[in-house]
């Protein structure tokens, strides 16, 4: 399963929206009441929750920071649609599918191509890797996941 900034942004609303109702709940039985003082757990769960959503939603801001800085960086460049179709030529790259140039040397240095997929080979190795390594990964890894990261 992939966990989302999203999914972790609605799991602090969640645990924020309770601790608003627990104490909703705990404010309105006054201090003389014989239950108030058996409450005090109660309370005590309402900021537990409260501190559980910050931590929620700090998570979610460091996966989101995590996802949107990484490159591929495997050590071999691709073309971005067509995977392993580059040919490298006196400093520049070409794909020989869409013909598609750049001119630096993409094939022989690390992948520059922002993650996209999260790779999971059966020995439970996990890479992450960009869609155009992916459509190599695919014809070689027998038994693998692919799973498709959030898009930023």
């Amino acid at each position: 399963m992939n966990v989302t900034p999203a999914q972790l942004r609605l799991l602090a609303g969640r645990a924020e929206a309770l601790a608003a109702e627990i104490r909703r709940l705990c404010d309105g039985v006054p201090a003389e009441a014989p239950e108030y003082a058996r409450l005090a757990g109660a309370r005590s769960a309402a900021g537990s929750l409260d501190r559980g959503g910050e931590d929620l939603r700090q998570a979610a801001g460091d996966l989101d920071r995590f996802l949107t800085v990484r490159e591929c960086g495997l050590p071999w460049g691709v073309c971005p649609e067509h995977g392993r179709t580059l040919s490298s030529e006196a400093g520049a790259a070409t794909c020989r599918v869409c013909r598609k140039a750049w001119k630096h040397d993409r094939l022989n240095g690390p992948c520059a191509e922002p993650v996209a997929w999260k790779v999971t080979d059966e020995a439970g190795t996990v890479t992450l890797m960009c869609a155009g390594h992916v459509l190599g990964a695919r014809a070689v890894l027998r038994n693998a996941t692919f799973a498709r990261l959030a898009a930023h």
